[in-house]
């Protein structure tokens, strides 16, 4: 009888579509395996109008219930976006057991029919209203559009395109609503996955708006002590997007920084070297810390820690302490 291998995800189109992608890679690679794979909805999904903090973020509000069905013993693994995954918290009993070769990790701008490139740019925003979750992500469209108006912004990938052609406004905890949005800013995996590339007005370079740590990476995690399921991911895991977490991750938990602040960080390998630059925001765009090292590939870990602690020592713990939440 073929072994039962089930991964946890969530119920959103670019979910499943990650999801699936991992069971194709696993059937191919491990004879005779057999993938379920377990929808759940995630607070996150169910609650489309709060901001994701009351939720403990984006671990409360998309990771901890399938983790904790990992936890449990009843999945042998659970999906994640890897920049959905808080950097600075330790889950005793979980290891990520693959990545899946790195997705484009950048961000894109989707716009709103009638609206135009040139007209933002050379507006600096004025008028305009840009939705967006993110606080990274607004706090780079506020240094590229300084007269723009950010507005919250909810929901999956493909819900938020829809939301965003019907000038749907985005309704509030307290019953108010913002909007509607001009354009939209989202990663340009997730515009991928959903069929929605041929959307993308505007793709931004790392120097424009550096990638969220882990952005474009699908991680899969599973019981640290079930090596059984790990030798079966392991089967899967793509080394240079490993080595790539790895390094973006160990900015966040130097940093410490959490759901509520503007952290980037992203890193390139050629040959045996890689190179990772990470930043710091405050909420407004308008300061920004930013620092780049390179090290051997293989001891990524290292080069986040030292990337990190640079950010620290160039004042980046009281620009996150005045980011957290009053």
């Amino acid at each position: 009888m073929a072994p039962r291998f089930r991964i946890g995800t969530r119920k959103s189109a670019m979910a499943l579509a990650q999801t699936e992608e991992i069971a194709r890679r696993l059937v191919a690679a491990v004879p005779g395996i057999d993938v379920e794979i377990v929808k759940f909805d995630t607070t996150g999904d169910t609650d489309q109008t709060s901001k994701l903090l009351p939720h403990g973020g984006k671990g409360g509000a998309f990771v901890a219930q399938i983790r904790a069905a990992v936890v449990a013993g009843e999945l042998q693994a659970a999906m994640h976006s890897l920049k959905d995954v808080p950097g600075n918290e330790d889950t005793p009993g979980l290891v990520i057991g693959a990545t899946l070769s790195r997705d484009p990790p950048g961000d894109a701008l989707v716009l709103r029919q009638g609206v135009t490139l040139d007209a933002l740019r050379q507006s600096r925003g004025k008028g305009f209203k840009l939705g967006t979750n993110a606080v990274r992500r607004a706090a780079y469209a506020r240094r590229l559009f300084p007269d723009i108006e950010v507005i919250h912004f909810r929901g999956a990938a493909d819900t938020r395109v829809r939301k965003l052609d019907n000038g749907e406004k985005q309704r509030l905890p307290d019953g108010g609503a913002v909007g509607p949005a001009d354009a939209l800013i989202m990663a340009r995996s997730g515009l991928d996955r959903v069929g929605l590339a041929d959307r993308i007005a505007y793709e931004f370079t790392p120097d424009e708006m550096l990638p969220a740590a882990g952005q474009g990476i699908v991680a899969v995690e599973c019981a640290a002590r079930d090596w059984g399921s790990r030798g079966i991911l392991a089967a899967i895991d793509d080394p240079a997007a490993h080595l790539s977490a790895d390094a973006e991750r160990e900015v966040l938990w130097v940093l410490n920084g959490h759901c509520n602040s503007p952290v980037a960080g992203f890193s390139t390998i050629v040959g045996d070297r890689m190179s990772l630059t990470a930043s710091v925001l405050d909420l407004s765009g308008n300061t920004i810390i930013e620092a780049s090292r390179s090290g051997p590939a293989d001891r990524p870990r290292e080069l986040g820690r030292a990337v990190g602690l640079e950010l620290l020592a160039r004042g980046a713990a009281g620009i996150i302490e005045r980011s957290r939440p009053r």
